[in-house]
């Protein structure tokens, strides 16, 4: 099987990266100068309309968003290397579960204070930041829990949904809402800790 991850450094390609990494997958690596526009180039638009990284071809068939790849990813690679639940099993429930709340639940209010606070002057908004900041922290909270528990999202060991969930909640550290819930923030630094984690380029 050929696969080609088209990616940038610097993106939200960074955890298809890693991800690739921890599970060993053989892979080429493409870098898309999103800086220089090459997103919007017509042969990478005909494997990704929405000109965006990351993208994943297997054997030339495109795919693009990162949980998709990230989950096709789990169901292929990930049960063999004991990094994602078998199918049929509560733990791939509940695997599904959280990396779906990762990007929708929590991506969308993520999004919702990133564009109130960094993103274009004129979309900037105070108040709907701090709405968006107490949203956050409420989902936080649940994750906190559910941390205050175990020290992984399925149990006691390390699976791909941390590398997923860690990654979208790890990118939010930055609006300071990680800081006040204490397991997460623990969680988010073990998370950051694994050496496939550590991709520079």
């Amino acid at each position: 099987m050929s696969i080609v991850l088209y990616w940038h450094p610097r993106s939200s390609a960074l955890p298809i990266a890693s991800a690739l990494t921890e599970l060993g997958v053989p892979h080429e690596r493409v870098v898309v100068d999103i800086e220089a526009g090459e997103q919007r180039r017509p042969e990478f638009l005909a494997l990704n309309p929405h000109g965006k990284v990351p993208t994943l071809t297997v054997d030339g068939a495109p795919m693009f968003e990162s949980l998709a790849i990230q989950l096709w990813l789990g169901e292929c690679y990930g049960v063999d290397a004991g990094l994602w639940p078998a199918p049929n099993t509560p733990a791939r429930l509940l695997a599904m579960s959280w990396c779906a709340w990762s990007y929708v639940s929590y991506g969308a209010v993520l999004w919702r204070v990133y564009h109130a606070t960094h993103g274009e002057e004129a979309r900037r908004d105070a108040r709907q930041a701090e709405a968006g900041l107490a949203d956050m922290n409420a989902l936080l909270a649940v994750l906190d829990g559910h941390l205050s528990k175990q020290p992984w999202i399925l149990g006691a060991a390390y699976s791909l949904a941390d590398l997923i969930v860690g990654s979208v909640v790890g990118y939010s550290a930055f609006l300071g809402a990680v800081q006040n819930h204490p397991h997460v923030r623990a969680w988010c630094d073990r998370v950051n800790a694994r050496p496939a984690m550590q991709i520079a380029a």
